[in-house]
């Protein structure tokens, strides 16, 4: 088989409907949009989410809440999930994205207490809850906040 000799799957491959062609195509006249109407009429479409005239669904649906613009959003780490640096490594936010233990630093660091530490680490972050002080302190390492 040569390139020349490839063509499409039987069936795969059809021409484009070509409308307003005349009476003997079967696409003439009206060209396949109906008898008058909304949908017969030239340079119109319906936005997404109209219902006819009738009240749109999210107009109907009460609003709740808000969106707080001034929110902080935290990486988290757990202490757990820095047993696997060596002794005295000192932990960034850099290091924890090299090692893919964070995706992405958003308003900073968080480390959380979940879990034991058995390494003698520095660790700096931007928050620490009480838990993982306790824990980084008890295992001879160090809680940096920047």
């Amino acid at each position: 088989m040569n390139i020349q000799e490839l063509k499409p799957a039987e069936g795969s491959r059809k021409d484009k409907k070509r409308v307003g062609r005349g009476i003997g195509s079967g696409h003439g006249k009206t060209s396949t949009r109906g008898h008058k109407g909304q949908y017969a009429r030239s340079g119109t479409g319906i936005k997404p989410g109209f219902e006819g005239g009738q009240m749109p669904l999210q107009r109907r649906l009460p609003k709740r809440g808000f969106t707080n613009i001034f929110k902080k959003e935290y990486a988290i780490v757990n202490i757990k999930e820095l047993n696997e640096f060596d002794n005295d490594t000192v932990i960034t936010q850099e290091l924890l994205m090299e090692h893919g233990r964070i995706k992405d630093v958003k308003d900073g660091l968080k480390v959380l207490g979940d879990g034991e530490l058995n390494k003698r680490l520095t660790v700096r972050a931007n928050i620490f809850s009480k838990s993982a002080i306790e824990k980084i302190e008890r295992a001879g390492g160090k809680a940096e906040v920047i």
